[in-house]
């Protein structure tokens, strides 16, 4: 079935509301699908016959980017590999580590061909350039898959030309902006509508007590909000790796003990409120004198995600203003107790 079908039977049996911009981006989606589902040509001589062109979807928080790619994804089943692209470039860098190991002169021509390997497109979601490294990596990657013959889908909060905005030597990252836009179709998905917004305001954001009840909204919100299942994640904090376990179309989801029980700190959190766009946090326990150590993580953590004003999904042992009954470190929760409550109303998450 064709995507612009697939969507239509999804608007009418309620799953999704339709949307004008949406629909204009599937159908170039459906372009390169049908292009995708052609077998790949041979020119004279063995040549093959050039890609069809990328797509690069972008738009703000909520617009449906990434639904629109997991529809296009499973279109194409296994010629297409979809990934977070945070995640990518974590590959690439261990893929350039072993290849240096094993004595390539070129690290980058290695990586390529194990990426293109067996595939026809990689997809691409939340593409964002922040460290210095990875654009310099990068475009000498891209160029590697395109004369693979890949075809690149991905999508966006920012214009290609946003892409590194204000980043150490930017002068040098340009040619692969250029690199996009001759490769990629670049289409912007212009909707008013902040849908996951609308899918958390409608469900609630903060469930009390921790029991079967509140793991299973837990459970409903994550498949409303990230669609399917998640996947392990690992954040770059300081030449360290801290794992998130579940984290798909920016939602992130991690237990209490998980994320305080560790030993982590500001910059983990930090880290955390830039990559996801919603955390859902399960099982925040009573907090004193016994937890005082992740209590302060607690704190720093809430600190965190109220700064980044990203949207915030919990099950907690108690209401806010009850999580820290007694203590030392009561009185000091208090500001803690009040930002969990602001982050509960309707509108939150916007940032």
């Amino acid at each position: 079935m064709n995507l612009p079908d697939t969507y239509q039977n999804a608007v009418a049996s309620g799953a999704f509301q339709h949307d004008p911009a949406q629909e204009a981006a599937l159908y170039e989606l459906e372009r390169l699908r049908l292009a995708l589902s052609q077998p790949r040509k041979r020119g004279w001589f063995r040549k093959a016959a050039p890609a069809p062109d990328g797509i690069y979807l972008w738009g703000g928080v909520g617009r449906g980017k990434s639904m629109l790619m997991d529809m296009f994804a499973r279109s194409l089943g296994p010629s297409v590999r979809r990934v977070h692209f945070h995640g990518f470039m974590q590959e690439v860098h261990a893929g350039i580590a072993r290849a240096k190991a094993q004595g390539a002169v070129d690290a980058i021509q290695p990586v390529a061909e194990e990426m293109a390997s067996g595939i026809r497109c990689l997809a691409f979601d939340e593409m964002q350039i922040t460290d210095i490294t990875d654009a310099m990596l990068v475009g000498r990657l891209f160029e590697a898959l395109f004369s693979a013959g890949i075809v690149i889908v991905a999508t966006s909060n920012r214009h290609p030309d946003d892409l590194y905005k204000n980043g150490l030597n930017r002068q040098l990252f340009l040619p692969f902006i250029a690199l996009l836009q001759q490769k990629m179709v670049v289409h912007e998905l212009a909707s008013p509508t902040d849908y996951r917004q609308d899918r958390m305001a409608g469900q609630g954001c903060y469930f009390t007590p921790n029991d079967a009840a509140a793991r299973a909204r837990m459970d409903q919100i994550w498949m409303d909000l990230a669609g399917g299942p998640g996947q392990a994640f690992a954040l770059e904090v300081k030449s360290r790796r801290v794992m998130v376990p579940e984290f798909r179309n920016g939602i992130a989801r991690m237990s209490f003990a998980q994320l305080c029980g560790a030993a982590l700190g500001a910059a983990d959190y930090l880290a955390l409120v830039r990559e996801a766009k919603v955390l859902m946090l399960d099982d925040i326990p009573l907090l004193g004198r016994a937890n005082a150590s992740e209590a302060k993580r607690f704190v720093t953590l809430i600190d965190a995600v109220y700064e980044a004003q990203i949207g915030f999904i919990a099950s907690a042992a108690a209401m806010p203003e009850a999580l820290y009954p007694s203590g030392t470190g009561s009185f000091e929760f208090e500001r803690t107790a009040s930002r969990l409550v602001e982050m509960q109303a309707d509108g939150w998450g916007r940032g």
